[in-house]
């Protein structure tokens, strides 16, 4: 559906523990799953608090910084996910942040593809959530929140803490304006600790108040500091009924905000506002998706081919292949990328060309091999036994020396040097040359 990014700010408002509410209560169609990124650069905190250190830190977002340098990014991301479904169905997904604050600067230019990367899983059936911590809005990550469809920043109804928030969201406003999506993409999720109310606090910030979330230590602690998220009493605490509320709340601005920048999407159903103001539950929103745009009678679709009758296809398109899913309670998931359908064996009757190769040439008299002589004459032999062929017309058999070789070529000397060791010149740094 879209990519929301949940963000905090001073004084530990609970970002992370807002964004695992999240997780477990976004509401999922049939074959959807939803997946919470840890992008925070002062470092993640689920794999040593809800997970208790089950998970080795070895998943995680620190591997994508290699992967992208690498071009990997997109095969990489599926390694690195561990499922945190309560029924362990790989619906709802987690991708670990950081384990270092100094692992960050690695970061630096892979922030830009992985959000290219998170949105392109919309088509797959993919809804995401970015935790951005106490700083992940700004600096070089703040392309998480400028390219998010939604920007919740946690925020604690005591005097510190909206004081505290108030250059926060201001900032944040301002960046979204010049760099963002717009500032009708910035919400706020209330965590009712002070006696500031929910309107009060819309008032005094100008900003719609997607959830209020209760100051519930005891339940919350489950997913700051880990305990059993299949207890019924954790299930049915008011904590998790408000974020039921808060994930409709976002759902609808987003459909919200799409509906205004495409214009002929379809209306929100008004079902669906009263849902989300009442805090009720909503029902599976199969039939409030956007419908897409009529296309005009001047652009047609193009045909598909279709193949002559009787003539042979060259070409047989690969079929999909269904991802393979290796669940578990906290597992890591390798198997949710989409798998490429297998390339078609290349057929057997087809041979490779080969490249032409020239001809050898004959072996023997009629191959022309021989020796020169002094004269410049050729005398052929045979490669069998080496004897000359003297019988040919002519040819004339030089005279052989007296120890029956060709005598040596001997380097020219010029007349001024003087040869006190016979005929090899005295100067060494003579330049021979052959006659």
């Amino acid at each position: 559906m879209a990519v929301i990014a949940v963000a905090g700010g001073p004084g530990a408002p609970g970002a992370t523990t807002a964004a695992l509410a999240l997780l477990l209560a976004w509401p999922l169609e049939s074959g959807r799953r939803v997946l919470l990124v840890e992008a925070d650069p002062d470092g993640g905190a689920v794999l040593a608090g809800a997970l208790e250190g089950r998970v080795d830190a070895v998943y995680g977002l620190r591997n994508l910084a290699v992967a992208d340098r690498r071009g990997l990014l997109a095969e990489t991301i599926w390694e690195q996910l561990i499922d945190l479904s309560p029924e362990g169905t790989a619906e709802r997904l987690l991708l670990p942040g950081l384990t270092d604050p100094t692992q960050a600067p690695g970061l630096a230019y892979t922030w830009e593809p992985l959000v290219d990367l998170l949105h392109g899983l919309e088509p797959q059936g993919y809804d995401v959530i970015v935790d951005l911590g106490r700083s992940g809005a700004t600096g070089v990550s703040a392309v998480l929140a400028r390219r998010a469809d939604v920007v919740a920043v946690t925020v604690r109804t005591t005097l510190r803490g909206l004081s505290s928030a108030r250059p926060r969201l201001a900032a944040l406003a301002e960046d979204l304006a010049t760099a963002g999506t717009g500032v009708d993409a910035l919400g706020l999720l209330l965590v009712a600790e002070g006696p500031y109310s929910g309107p009060e606090v819309a008032r005094e910030f100008g900003l719609p108040v997607l959830g209020l979330l209760p100051h519930a230590t005891r339940t919350a602690r489950v997913l700051s500091d880990g305990g059993d998220i299949t207890d019924r009493r954790f299930i049915r605490s008011e904590l998790m009924r408000t974020a039921r509320s808060a994930a409709d709340e976002v759902q609808l601005l987003v459909r919200r905000r799409r509906q205004r920048l495409a214009p002929t999407a379809a209306p929100v159903p008004a079902q669906l506002t009263a849902a989300a103001r009442t805090g009720t539950a909503a029902q599976p929103p199969t039939a409030v998706h956007a419908q897409p745009p009529v296309p005009t009678p001047q652009a047609a679709a193009p045909t598909a081919y279709r193949p002559v009758e009787g003539e042979q296809p060259s070409y047989t398109p690969p079929q999909p292949v269904g991802p393979v899913i290796t669940t578990g309670p906290v597992a890591p998931l390798a198997g949710l990328a989409p798998q490429p359908a297998a390339p078609a064996p290349f057929p057997g009757h087809v041979q490779q060309p080969q490249s032409p190769q020239s001809p050898q040439p004959p072996y023997g008299p009629q191959a022309g091999y021989g020796a020169y002589d002094q004269q410049g004459g050729f005398t052929p032999y045979d490669q069998q036994s080496g004897a000359a062929y003297d019988q040919q017309p002519g040819y004339v058999r030089p005279e052989p020396e007296d120890d029956g070789r060709f005598p040596l070529q001997q380097p020219a000397v010029t007349p001024d040097q003087t040869r006190p060791n016979g005929p090899q010149p005295y100067n060494p740094g003579e330049v021979l040359r052959a006659r």
